[in-house]
């Protein structure tokens, strides 16, 4: 695992197979094990990833999604992954509104699009990988059906949902709850996710003896065979997935959005994620010295943050899936607009949500944040209740409670020059009712879709929600050089943005620049049902120092103090031009893992 500077190998040393960092250590341990027996880092990023999904319920699975972002060495090629699936063909706000609905629910099954996690990691599996699907799926397979131990999170996301489970989500407590709940520590196996699992190899392999053929079975039979004809009829129920949604899905492998700053250039996901808003943050803060202000002190914290606050008011008028929706990121990363921007950063914090004109286009608000009240900003921005689980399978009234699950990460790195940045997430045990016989959840990612008309996130048949999820990858000097990211929600193109600011302007190593003290801003609405927001809210880490957080409240922010170590789950991986391969991995949660061999 990490150590001091996190961890390093040169490939020069002698038996250099790579790195892996994700945010559980029996994932990262399963793709270094891909590394090992002479797979690349896709192969063992597809390992890893299925690994996540068994280990980590509670975060990921099977039903989920998983963008990603890699550098193909023998293309010399920067590419994204499409791993989030659309949402389905009978998804539409009449629909919603029949249903007396004005948010698409957090849980349940009506937020569920089409799972794009296996399609993804089928892609990166056929077009780049050198493993078959048997080989890279035994990882997973095994902890499925032998166990694994129990997170402290797993059991306490567990017990949250208990009620809740054996009152509406009998398949859920067929699985989950079969011994009560499972403690932090125990062993606990899946084993209708095992048979899934094997079920797909098995088909997988039937449709011919090559590796590619097999991948393309397995493909299938989870789209076209029988898992879409299961999940077709358990979504009957209350749900609107249909079998014709999946059938009609594949994933593809799109352009980067890139950006410079100083001596990188840094690639994210298109507009149907939130991942050019790392990019505009970075274009915002290029307009300061931010070197002269050092690291961790309240100026930057302080323009850290509204430039994070401006930023992030882009992403709620101008960020929607661009096959369908006119998005300006020419005008939203020109230097122009960034300058433009960049005054209204003042000395104290903005109460404002102030998404700009890029191009001389008007952005426009959700109608319940349009207007916000600086008498009472925290009611203009919630537009109702804070917490809730919306309508649920067979409990249409809902129940008390926000439940909200979470996101993994993982990053790769081999001796060959590949480079894998994934964020597996959805499907969460606590937000969806297990489809029965199949041993996973469907996602809800549609919850990220607007009922309103008009908005570039609103909700369409066939449309991808505007995900949170933003895998990070990084070239330095023309060169492929840094796989980064995290789980968390709105806060995945924070926390990772002040590691990589302390990386490439204040010079600390990768592991240092993970484990600097941490903050965010919640001033924005969040990304998930019922889309609260907290103007000016700025939460930070204790270890800042006193008088900086003393600094930041008097320039008017609403600082939440949240402790010294909780905020991010950072992972990254990086590649040298002289061949060293270094990883770091988050300290926070003691749950991400980093190594190399």
């Amino acid at each position: 695992m990490s150590g001091p500077g996190g961890f390093t190998t040169r490939p020069e040393l002698g038996g250099p197979y790579g790195m892996v960092a994700a945010s559980h250590w029996l994932a990262a341990q399963s793709g270094m094990a891909m590394l090992e027996r002479g797979g690349n880092a896709f192969d063992a990023a597809a390992a890893a990833g299925f690994v996540l999904e068994v280990v980590e319920p509670h975060q990921n699975g099977l039903g989920g999604e998983a963008p990603m972002l890699l550098y193909c060495a023998s293309e010399d090629a920067v590419h994204v992954v499409d791993g989030q699936g659309p949402a389905p063909g009978a998804a539409t706000p009449e629909r919603f509104a029949q249903l007396g609905l004005d948010l698409v629910p957090g849980s349940g099954l009506l937020g569920a699009c089409v799972p794009g996690a296996f399609g993804a990691f089928m892609l990166v599996l056929e077009r780049f990988g050198t493993m078959t699907l048997r080989e890279v799926l035994e990882p997973a397979i095994a902890y499925a059906e032998a166990g694994f131990p129990v997170l402290a999170s797993l059991e306490a996301a567990v017990a949250a949902v208990q009620g809740h489970m054996r009152r509406d989500w009998p398949s859920s407590a067929e699985i989950w709850l079969a011994g009560g709940v499972p403690p932090a520590g125990s062993r606990f196996a899946n084993a209708p996710l095992a048979s899934t699992l094997r079920r797909l190899v098995s088909e997988g392999e039937a449709a011919g003896p090559g590796r590619e053929a097999q991948i393309e079975g397995a493909r299938a039979a989870f789209y076209e065979g029988f898992v879409a004809e299961t999940i077709e009829t358990f979504s009957a129920r209350s749900g609107l997935l249909a079998g014709e949604d999946l059938a009609k899905w594949r994933a593809s492998l799109e352009e980067p959005v890139r950006f410079a700053f100083g001596d990188f250039e840094i690639c994210k996901t298109a507009a149907w994620g939130q991942g050019p808003v790392f990019l505009q943050q970075l274009s915002l803060l290029a307009g300061f010295d931010l070197e002269s202000m050092g690291a961790g002190s309240p100026e930057l914290v302080h323009v850290v943050t509204e430039c994070s606050k401006l930023a992030f008011a882009d992403r709620e008028a101008f960020y929607g899936d661009p096959r369908l929706v006119e998005v300006p990121m020419a005008d939203l990363l020109s230097p122009a607009y960034a300058a433009e921007r960049c005054r209204l950063v003042g000395e104290t914090a903005s109460r404002q949500l102030r998404p700009g004109s890029p191009g001389g286009r008007a952005g426009r608000l959700p109608a319940r944040f349009a207007e916000v009240d600086e008498g009472d900003p925290a009611r203009a921005h919630t537009g109702g209740a804070l917490f809730g689980f919306g309508p649920t399978l067979d409990s249409p009234a809902g129940a008390s409670g926000q439940m909200r699950g979470d996101t993994c990460h993982l990053d790769v790195a081999d001796r060959f020059g590949n480079l894998v940045s994934a964020t597996p997430s959805g499907g969460w045990l606590q937000s969806s009712p297990a489809v029965p016989g199949l041993g996973f959840c469907l996602g809800t990612r549609g919850q990220m879709f607007w009922l309103e008309p008009g908005l570039p996130a609103s909700l369409a048949p066939g449309k991808r929600p505007r995900t949170t999820l933003s895998p990070g990858l990084a070239l330095r000097d023309g060169r492929p050089y840094l796989a980064f990211g995290t789980p968390g929600g709105d806060q995945q193109d924070q926390w990772p943005l002040l590691a990589f600011l302390n990386h490439a302007v204040f010079g600390m190593d990768l592991q240092a620049s993970i484990d600097a003290p941490s903050w965010h801003s919640n001033h924005v609405p969040s990304s998930f049902y019922p889309r609260e927001a907290h103007p000016n809210q700025l939460v930070v880490e204790s270890r800042l120092a006193p008088a900086c957080i003393a600094a930041l409240r008097r320039r008017g922010h609403d600082v939440v103090d949240a402790g010294p170590w909780l905020l991010g789950r950072t992972t990254a991986v990086s590649r040298s031009p002289d061949g060293l391969l270094r990883a770091a991995a988050d300290p926070r949660a003691m749950q991400a893992y980093a190594v190399g061999r």
